[in-house]
């Protein structure tokens, strides 16, 4: 490690520390007046599935899973102080979100994590609308798998009018006979293959065996994948839902492919749905990703009411575009980065603290995962890529492994352009993208935004079995 990264480490920490305490203002737009919330993280005993079993011991922000659900408009400035009362260290990263390098909510390399009893100050503009999420980045598959998420909603300025606008945010548990959380976290067999699937989906915080909704209403549907590693391919039978954003990014409104809406760890996607249905009847949400999984999520139940209206003749729902800069494609810089190991996969060492080890010494290491050769652990280390501020990128990634990785950037959204060599059909803004076993992706961007930034699987067990690193952009 050279002395520029030590010092810059220590200028972050200080930096940190006063933000904490409150008294550093970010210098982009210090006048504008901050919306304010408050989230505490600790222990609660709550109902996830049903009265008929025991509560459950979770870890949340504010006593409820999901946490609240924070809500504020394009451009506004957002502060929210959080207070730890965990029985370890944690941190908060605001997914998806363009924000500050020292506002990421990564532990030591982007700020010094909450000590029990601490607390710590978040503060950024919200330059673009859409629907992303919250979370621990500090041990995230514990902490997350124990119940730590919330959705952040930006509200565009002039948005689509429907009726509702909703929010469905879906975990996935581990959950013991007893109603409790399974403590095998990060167990070799998780991080090596799939990650930590569980027994139980919730939607909101609880098992739902129905949503009411009226005939002839417009519904904007928020979904957001809080799940460690579970993968969720949804259909809606009956029904014709409209994809009008990926990852909080407008998209050009479609239907999605087969009828299924896929969204892997950490991704989410804005759904109108009109409901064409008659009162009294009953369509079943069907998850078909695992085929030996299939289950019924819920049902959408009509009341009996009479109809809201007739069928919709209002076609527009295309949200407008944030203000994101475009990649130069004929003049970027062109990268490769090849995601390697996992059962089944082909790798058979990895460089691990700068020394060569063989794929038992990752193992016993707890490390399963590679990219480009390197299996990370910790959030600390010297990037893999380094770009220059503002200049255009296009990155291949390839999964040369047997397993699904949701690849998430963080302080940057990109454009998805191909898949296997071909063109994507919508060119989708995105922060996550899902690669499947042996494909090959890529995206394209403009690294306008400074800073040490992860970039890693967002299937947890994954990030924290080595699918991770850094990339610096100055």
């Amino acid at each position: 490690m050279n002395s520029a990264t030590i010092n810059r480490r220590r200028v972050i920490s200080g930096a940190a520390s006063l933000l904490a305490a409150g008294s550093l203002p970010l210098a982009n737009n210090p006048a504008r007046a901050a919306k304010e919330f408050r989230l505490v993280s600790a222990p609660a005993r709550l109902t996830l599935v049903g009265a008929q079993h025991p509560a459950t011991e979770v870890w949340c922000y504010d006593g409820r899973v999901p946490g609240p659900e924070i809500r504020v408009r394009q451009g506004d400035r957002l502060r929210v102080v959080v207070e730890n009362r965990l029985p370890e260290d944690t941190t908060v990263h605001w997914h998806g979100v363009r924000l500050p390098n020292a506002m990421d909510g990564v532990p030591h390399l982007t700020q010094k994590p909450i000590a029990p009893g601490g607390r710590f100050t978040y503060e950024f503009e919200c330059p673009d609308a859409g629907t992303y999420w919250y979370h621990p980045h500090q041990s995230s598959a514990e902490q997350v798998g124990r119940g730590l998420s919330g959705a952040l909603i930006v509200e565009e300025r002039d948005s689509v009018e429907v009726d509702r606008d909703i929010t469905w945010l879906l975990s996935d548990w581990r959950l013991l006979k007893d109603a409790s959380i399974s403590g095998d976290f990060k167990n070799m067999h998780d991080v090596s293959h799939g990650g930590r699937i569980g027994n139980v989906v919730t939607v909101n915080g609880a098992v739902r065996d129905t949503f009411e909704v009226r005939a002839g209403e417009r519904i904007r549907l928020r979904l957001v994948n809080a799940a460690n590693a579970r993968i969720f391919a949804l259909e809606f039978e009956g029904h014709a839902p409209k994809v009008i954003a990926l990852d909080g990014q407008p998209v050009e409104p479609h239907e999605p492919p087969s009828g299924r809406v896929v969204l892997g760890p950490a991704m989410r996607a804005d759904l109108i749905v009109d409901l064409t249905g008659a009162p009294g009847q009953s369509f079943r949400v069907v998850d078909r990703f695992y085929a030996s999984l299939n289950y019924r999520l819920l049902n959408l139940v009509y009341s009996e009411e009479p109809p809201l209206r007739e069928p919709s003749a209002r076609d527009h729902i295309r949200l407008p575009s944030n203000p994101i800069a475009e990649p130069a494609l004929d003049t970027a810089e062109r990268h490769k980065i090849v995601l390697g190991g996992g059962m089944m996969g082909q790798m058979r060492a990895a460089i691990l603290d700068g020394k060569r080890a063989d794929i038992r010494t990752l193992f016993q290491n707890g490390l399963a995962w590679a990219i480009n050769g390197v299996a990370a652990r910790g959030h600390v280390h010297e990037p893999f890529l380094t770009w220059s501020l503002n200049r255009s990128y296009v990155i291949e990634m390839v999964n040369e492994t047997a397993w699904h990785h949701p690849m998430h950037l963080h302080g940057h959204s990109f454009r998805v352009i191909s898949r296997n060599g071909e063109p994507t059909r919508h060119k989708e803004w995105q922060d996550t993208a899902l690669l499947a076993p042996r494909e090959r992706v890529e995206i394209a961007l403009v690294a306008d935004n400074p800073g040490d930034w992860m970039f890693h699987c967002h299937i947890l067990e994954h990030q924290e079995g080595g699918m991770m690193g850094v990339i610096r952009v100055v």
